[in-house]
């Protein structure tokens, strides 16, 4: 095995007195992990929904389903987001064909215009553009919130989104998250080496080193926190790039079905870091590339756990016998 070289800054904080040296399958408690999981499940996320990367909804409707409820999101000329439901209120026609005309869109089929006030049970649905993701908000029982609750945010940043779909629910996605002990069995092509610096239950704190290139890696400590129940976001706050943030979101499809949404909020300090993010089109493709490899693994993680709660007990019958 090669020897590990870690560059950039290192994590500063000394490791605690009292930290594990049990085996990785032994700290990764099922029972703990699924209690932070419940409390997690249990934060009001104010009934807004991540829908997508913003730079994926442009003029044109695009069709998305969030929850079970068929939408379209598009964008005025002025650049301010809509979302409504996908089927036109007069014949059921599809709005993802949709022309659009000023702030609205018009039917493809008989010409109605919809956008502006509502038309029998169609009504525009309220969306958010946060400057990296696009959201919108649903009638799903939860008191609303008038944003997003979205953890903070670095002030300047180079961002790049994946969106992948999964055949799990979001608990699924987040249970993952909350796992970070397969890191360095389950991604060795990422993750050199992964500790467990604490776990509170709400909040898990690692110091983990990201492979760059063969022995090379960066070594950071980073948290890992709930701040509603469809989302885990992972902030570095140790050593290279403190600031940045992991945003991952479990949205919702239909039964059994998620979309996750995954935001890389990369920061430095670094005098270099200006020229990096003028590159941003050039560099959001290799962010993408590297989190949607993890993911691909991930995923399958998360279709297990969830295909493993779909079995039925196993009946066993004895035959002969009295």
């Amino acid at each position: 095995m090669r020897r590990l070289i870690t560059f950039g800054e290192p994590p500063t904080a000394p490791l605690p007195d009292d930290l594990s040296d049990a085996p990785d399958w032994v700290q990764a408690n099922p029972r703990k992990i699924d209690r932070a999981l419940e409390r997690a499940l249990a934060r009001p996320a104010g009934g807004w929904y991540a829908v997508d990367d913003r730079r994926a909804i442009g003029r044109s409707p695009r069709a998305y389903t969030i929850a079970g409820e068929a939408l379209i999101l598009w964008r005025t000329p002025s650049g301010r987001l809509r979302a409504a439901p996908e089927a036109c209120p007069h014949m059921g026609a599809s709005l993802a064909c949709a022309k659009t005309r000023g702030d609205n869109v018009v039917c493809p089929w008989h010409g109605l215009e919809l956008g502006d006030g509502a038309r029998g049970t169609w009504r525009e649905r309220q969306a958010h553009d946060d400057g990296v993701l696009a959201w919108v908000r649903l009638d799903d029982g939860e008191a609303a919130t008038d944003a997003p609750v979205l953890a903070p945010r670095p002030r300047g940043f180079l961002s790049g989104v994946i969106r992948m779909e999964a055949r799990c629910e979001p608990a699924d996605i987040l249970a993952n998250r909350l796992d970070p002990w397969h890191g360095a069995h389950y991604h060795p092509h990422s993750f050199a080496r992964l500790a467990v610096l604490s776990d509170d239950g709400d909040v898990l704190t690692v110091r983990v080193a990201y492979r760059v290139a063969g022995p090379l890696a960066v070594e950071v400590d980073a948290t890992f926190h709930c701040p509603d129940k469809r989302t885990i976001v992972m902030t570095i706050i140790g050593g290279e790039g403190i600031g940045s943030v992991v945003e991952t979101h479990a949205t919702p499809i239909g039964p059994g079905r998620c979309a996750v949404l995954e935001a890389t909020l990369a920061s430095s300090e670094r005098r270099g870091f200006a020229v990096a993010r003028r590159l941003a089109p050039l560099l959001r493709p290799m962010i993408a590339r590297r989190a949607a490899r993890l993911w691909v693994e991930d995923v399958e993680y998360a279709e297990r756990r969830y295909a493993l709660r779909q079995r039925e007990p196993v009946r066993l019958t004895i035959a002969g016998g009295g």
